[in-house]
């Protein structure tokens, strides 16, 4: 192990392409001409370092689904299967609720451990919490178990949706890297959706909601051995290296032979050529330093805290919780009594956002990110003005909450629900990615707490209309901040976001 005043510094590449190896103290930015190679690999090969992180995201869509359906049926007297299900509204709230404050607690903890641990090794703590969890909710003989049990889970939410975009976006080749970053977003909502469906079918059946969150497990067992298999990131690997923890040249084969299998054969002999490209930018940023707490909010950290952090802050404050509370009550008054049970307008919503999802992840790396948010909150303002009519003044035209309804559906898809978590993936600094990621994503958990939390007592003050018109108020300063504030990263590799964006 290097020391502190020994850490090593690689040279640049030289002239002919080959690295030298030394420690040097020159260093040139390769990206100085703005040159955008690119990066040769193997789909098949690159499909597996996306899936098995992406089950972090389906693990958490799919505890959405279910927990819906299965706050119907733990408090059935006749389908439960339990002595307590007698629940108060405040215990039904720590149940559904539950899995969102563990996630906090797991993105504060992302914060001090993921650079050490790794992205690799944070997805593998990530499965064994989420089957702890599903396993201790399933099971669980009284009340306190369960919440306990959702907490658990919860914190498998916190560090996989903290250490999967980065993951994905480490290892994706910059060309395909929006699309399976908006992948996994889609895998969110495949989960949304399987659990939905779940839900719908287990609900009649004597203990069913034992049976719903336990599918949780097998999913979780899947993402911890495939996460096991899978290499570490290259990225996290060498800058371990510039910063001295390790034998340079020991650290570098493991990189290169990560690299080796995340691209596939098609990579060839160019593998050694890139990772040096990588250390050399690495040693040109000035990465040598571990990142402190007081540098995420200095410098170009602070420029991607604001463009990420402020991105996943008005994803969540559009009320995207509070519209999705809505839906039942806006498709009973439309007319379709078959639809207003809770479960089938679930399962149907949830096809309409995979649907759209799968929309912006073939499109994403094409349009790009900035017009897909400029359009898409364009949608959403409108979709909340036209319910804010509805409640306010036009209730007996229930057809165009619908209308609205699933307008705002589509739209967030389109938009702040892929590319809020691509953007925070690929974004900040490597140096700090860890930190700076780990704050958006307890920006993105809190935003969403504190609009649930907010959402009954203001609309119980003012009205659902004003509540709704007050959401397309603040949908106009999301579109205002994007149109000033957000870059566009398609195509560009992480080393060259940070060289030319921040």
């Amino acid at each position: 192990m290097a020391s502190d005043v020994e850490r090593p510094r690689f040279s640049s590449i030289s002239k002919d392409g080959a690295s030298s190896g030394e420690i040097g103290t020159e260093q040139e930015p390769l990206l100085k001409n703005g040159s955008n190679e690119v990066e040769e690999y193997s789909v098949v090969s690159a499909i597996l370092p996306f899936l098995f992180p992406a089950f972090g995201g389906l693990l958490y869509g799919y505890d959405i689904g279910a927990t819906s359906s299965a706050t119907i049926s733990i408090q059935s007297a006749t389908l439960s299967g339990i002595s307590w299900y007698n629940l108060s509204s405040l215990q039904v709230g720590l149940i559904t609720s539950g899995s969102l404050y563990g996630a906090l607690i797991g993105s504060i903890l992302a914060f001090n451990v993921a650079d050490f641990l790794g992205r690799r090794k944070e997805l593998i703590v990530s499965a064994v919490t989420y089957l702890v969890g599903g396993l201790l909710t399933a099971l669980a003989p009284s009340f306190t178990l369960m919440v306990i049990g959702r907490f658990i889970y919860g914190i498998g939410i916190g560090l996989a949706m903290h250490a999967a975009p980065m993951y994905i976006a480490e290892t994706a080749p910059s060309q395909i890297r929006g699309r399976l970053i908006s992948l996994k977003e889609f895998f969110i909502v495949l989960g949304m959706l399987v659990g939905y469906i779940a839900g719908s079918l287990l609900v009649d059946i004597v203990t069913g909601w034992r049976y719903m969150y336990g599918v949780s497990v097998p999913l979780s067992l899947i993402m911890g051995v495939g996460m096991w298999w899978l290499p570490a990131s290259p990225r996290w690997i060498l800058l371990r290296v510039v910063q001295g923890k390790g034998d340079a040249q020991v650290l570098r084969k493991v990189a290169i032979d990560c690299l080796c299998q995340l691209r596939g054969a098609a990579i060839g002999e160019s593998a050694p050529q890139k990772v040096d490209e990588i250390l050399s930018e690495l040693s040109y940023m000035c990465e040598e330093q571990e990142a402190t707490l007081a540098e995420v909010f200095q410098g170009k950290c602070l420029k991607a805290l604001i463009i990420g952090g402020g991105l996943v802050l008005f994803q969540q404050i559009t009320g995207q919780p509070s519209v999705l509370y809505y839906a039942a009550t806006i498709f009973q008054s439309a007319g379709f009594p078959e639809a207003s049970d809770a479960t089938k307008v679930s399962v149907l919503l949830g096809l309409l956002k995979l649907i759209m999802t799968g929309v912006a992840v073939l499109v994403v790396d094409r349009l790009g990110r900035r017009p897909l948010l400029l359009g898409g909150v364009s949608g959403i303002t409108v979709s909340l003005v036209l319910l804010g009519s509805y409640y306010s003044f036009l209730g007996d035209v229930p057809a165009l909450a619908v209308v609205a309804l699933l307008v705002y559906v589509g739209c967030y898809q389109l938009s702040f629900g892929p590319i809020g978590w691509l953007m925070i993936s690929e974004i900040f600094p490597l140096r700090q990615r860890g930190r700076g990621l780990s704050i958006a994503v307890l920006i993105n958990f809190g935003a969403n707490a504190a609009v649930a939390l907010a959402f009954s007592p203001l609309q119980e003050l003012l009205g659902a209309g004003a509540v709704f018109f007050i959401f397309g108020g603040i949908a106009i300063l999301a579109i205002i901040f994007i149109f000033f504030y957000i870059p566009e990263t398609k195509g560009l590799t992480l080393e060259e976001i940070e060289a030319k964006i921040l």
